[in-house]
C-alpha cells in the first residue's frame, strides 16, 4: 500500500505523523496478514514493507577485507582457480575450490594443466590447510589435495546434507558436470572420496560452465539445485527432487529491482550497468548464483552471483591495472582484456522470484596491480561465522573471494568479513526515518532486535493494528529508547515492559523509528 501524492507531502521529513500514517491503511490490509511465527525477519527483499519514510532508506553493506586465506600456487593449482564451496561440518571448516591455471601469448590462452578439484579444510575458518589425500595422482604423485579428476573438475560442488534421515555414507553430495551434457549427481561418506550415483546425467537442461549448485532444503522439505543457462544473456535456472536424481524440469528465476529509497524521496529508474541484458530486473548477466538459505532464516534465500561488465576498449579501461597485460590477455579475444567482474547480492522468499540489488555487494577494490581482472571478485557459496578480529565482540560471518585471478602468477582466496545479519540495514540519520511493515502475525513474547546506533543515535518501536493505530501500551510514546550495539537487544515500552506475549496471533504492524542507527533484522522470541 503507497501513500497519495498529498500524504506524501504530508508526511517527508516528520517522524511522529501517526494520523496520518494510520489513515493511509486500507480495510483490505486490515484483513490480509503474514505469520512470521518466531522466524528471525531481515530487510533483504520487500516482501514485510508497506513503506519507508523521512530520512529512512535500506542500505546494502559492503563485507570489509581480511587476510589472504589461501596461495593456489600448486602445481595442480594456479592462476584461474576458483568456486569455492565453504561449510562448517561440526569443528571443521570445509573448502572445495576449482584447480585450474592459465597462460596467454598474442595467440591466445591455454590451460598449462588438466583441471582438478581440490579441498582444504580449516580448525577456525581463517587458517587452512590443504591434506595430503593420496587420491589421485598428479605429475607422477599423489601427494596432493585432489579430490577429484577429469570430467566435472571444473564445478564439482560438494555440500553437507542435513536431510533428516540420510544414510552415513551419502553424507556429502555434489553436483558436476560437462558444460553441455549435464550435471552428475555425487555421493561420499567422508566428504573428501565421492563416486558418481550413475553415469547418466540428473540435469540436462542448462548450459552448465558455471558452480552449479545444490542443498538439502529443510523448510520445503527438497533438494534444490541452482545452474547456469542462457536467456538474453548468462542467466540462471532452478530445479527441485526428492532423492537428488529425479528432478524437476528447470525454471528460470524471474528479478526485480530492490526497492530501498524513502516513498517521500524521489527514486529514478535504475539504470541497466549491461547495455547487452534486455531483462533489466536482473541488473547485469549473472555470471554465478551463490543461492543458500540463510542459517538464521531460513525462509529465506540469499544468492551472491557475479556480474560480468564488459565496455570494451574505453579511455578508463587504458587507466586499470596492467594495461601492457590487459592488452595480451585481450589480443586473441577482447573480453578476456577488458571485461571486468564484481560480487552482487540478491534475495528471495520462494528461491525463484529475487529482489536484486543493483549496486555492487563486493567492488574489485583500491589495490595498484592485480585486481579489476574478469575472473577476479568471485564469492564463495556459503556463509560461516567465524572468530572477530575484536577481541570481545562476537562472531561475524566470512565469505571468500578470489583475487590475482587470470594474471601471471598464482591466484588467491581473500577472506572478507560481515556483521552477523549484516547484509542490509534500515538506515536512518540523525533527522530520523522509519518503516512501517504489513500486518504479521508472530509467536513468541519478546521482540529481540539486531541494531547499531551511535551515541547519539536511538531506535524506538511502535506495534499498531493493522488499521495503524497504536496498540495500547505499545504506542511510540510509550516505547523506550534503545541505543547501543547488539545482535539481541530487547525492545521495551512503558515501566520497562518487555511482554508482547498478549498479542501473540493478532494482526498487528511494527513501526521502527531511528535515528542515527541500523536496524538490520528482528525477531519475536520465547523467554
Amino acid at each position: 500500500m503507497r501513500f497519495s501524492r498529498r500524504e506524501w507531502m504530508k508526511t517527508t521529513g516528520t517522524i511522529g505523523m501517526a494520523a496520518a500514517i494510520a489513515g493511509s491503511v486500507s480495510a483490505a490490509d486490515s484483513e490480509q496478514s503474514t505469520n512470521i511465527a518466531s522466524r528471525r525477519e531481515l530487510f533483504v527483499e520487500d516482501s514485510l514493507i508497506a513503506r519507508i519514510t523521512g530520512g529512512g532508506g535500506l542500505v546494502l553493506h559492503q563485507p570489509e577485507p581480511r587476510e589472504i586465506s589461501l596461495v593456489t600456487d600448486r602445481p595442480w593449482e594456479g592462476a584461474t582457480c576458483a568456486y569455492m564451496k565453504v561449510f562448517r561440518d561440526g569443528d571443521i571448516y570445509r573448502m572445495y575450490y576449482r584447480g585450474s591455471d592459465v597462460i596467454y601469448t598474442k595467440d591466445g590462452y591455454v590451460g598449462p594443466h588438466p583441471e582438478t578439484a581440490c579441498y582444504a579444510e580449516s580448525t577456525d575458518g581463517i587458517h587452512w590447510t590443504r591434506p595430503d589425500l593420496g587420491l589421485f595422482e598428479f605429475e607422477g604423485s599423489k601427494n596432493n589435495n585432489i579430490i577429484w579428476k577429469g570430467v566435472g573438475s571444473h564445478n564439482f560442488a560438494p555440500f553437507l546434507d542435513e536431510r533428516p534421515g540420510c544414510p552415513r555414507e551419502e553424507k556429502f553430495k555434489a553436483l558436476a558436470g560437462d558444460y553441455k551434457k549435464g550435471l552428475q549427481a555425487f555421493v561420499s561418506a567422508d566428504g573428501v572420496a565421492f563416486q558418481p550415483v550413475q553415469q547418466k546425467p540428473v540435469i540436462a537442461k542448462g548450459a552448465f560452465d558455471s558452480l552449479n549448485l545444490a542443498f538439502w532444503d529443510s523448510e520445503a522439505g527438497v533438494y534444490r539445485e541452482f545452474h547456469r543457462d542462457f536467456r538474453d544473456g548468462r542467466d540462471i535456472r532452478t530445479g527441485t527432487s526428492d532423492d537428488f536424481v529425479h528432478w524437476t524440469d528447470p525454471e528460470f528465476l524471474s528479478y526485480r529491482v530492490h526497492r530501498h529509497r524513502s516513498e517521500s524521496a524521489a527514486t529514478p529508474p535504475v539504470k541497466d550497468a549491461d547495455p547487452d541484458n534486455r531483462l533489466p530486473g536482473r541488473v547485469s548477466q549473472l555470471y554465478t548464483n551463490q543461492v543458500i538459505p540463510y542459517y538464521r532464516a531460513p525462509h529465506v534465500y540469499l544468492g551472491f552471483p557475479t556480474r560480468y561488465i564488459d565496455r570494451g576498449w574505453t579511455w578508463a579501461a587504458t587507466q586499470l591495472p596492467q594495461y601492457d597485460y590487459r592488452k595480451l590477455r585481450g589480443a586473441k579475444s577482447q573480453r578476456e582484456g577488458t571485461a571486468v567482474t564484481d560480487g552482487m547480492f540478491m534475495a528471495s522468499r520462494d528461491a525463484k522470484d529475487f529482489y536484486v540489488w543493483p549496486e555492487s555487494f563486493i567492488r574489485p577494490g583500491l589495490r595498484k596491480t592485480q585486481s579489476w581482472f574478469y575472473g577476479d571478485t568471485y564469492q564463495n557459496h556459503g556463509l560461516v561465522e567465524t572468530k572477530s578480529h575484536i577481541e570481545d565482540a562476537p562472531p561475524e560471518l566470512s565469505v571468500y573471494v578470489s583475487e590475482n585471478s587470470h594474471q601471471d602468477h598464482p591466484g588467491q582466496f581473500r577472506r572478507y568479513v560481515l556483521r552477523i545479519d549484516g547484509f542490509v540495514s534500515l538506515h536512518a540519520p540523525l533527522v530520523g526515518g522509519e518503516l512501517v511493515t504489513t500486518p504479521i502475525r508472530f509467536e513468541g513474547n519478546q521482540l529481540s532486535l539486531n541494531v547499531s546506533t551511535s551515541a547519539a543515535g536511538s531506535v524506538k518501536v511502535e506495534i499498531q493494528n493493522p488499521d495503524g493505530s497504536p496498540v495500547p501500551g505499545y504506542s511510540l510514546a510509550e516505547s523506550h529508547e534503545l541505543y547501543g550495539d547488539s545482535l539481541n537487544m530487547i525492545a521495551a515500552w512503558k515501566d520497562m515492559n518487555t511482554d508482547v506475549g498478549t498479542l501473540t496471533g493478532q494482526p498487528v504492524r511494527l513501526r521502527f523509528v531511528l535515528r542515527d542507527a541500523d536496524l538490520f533484522s528482528y525477531q519475536f522470541e520465547q523467554r
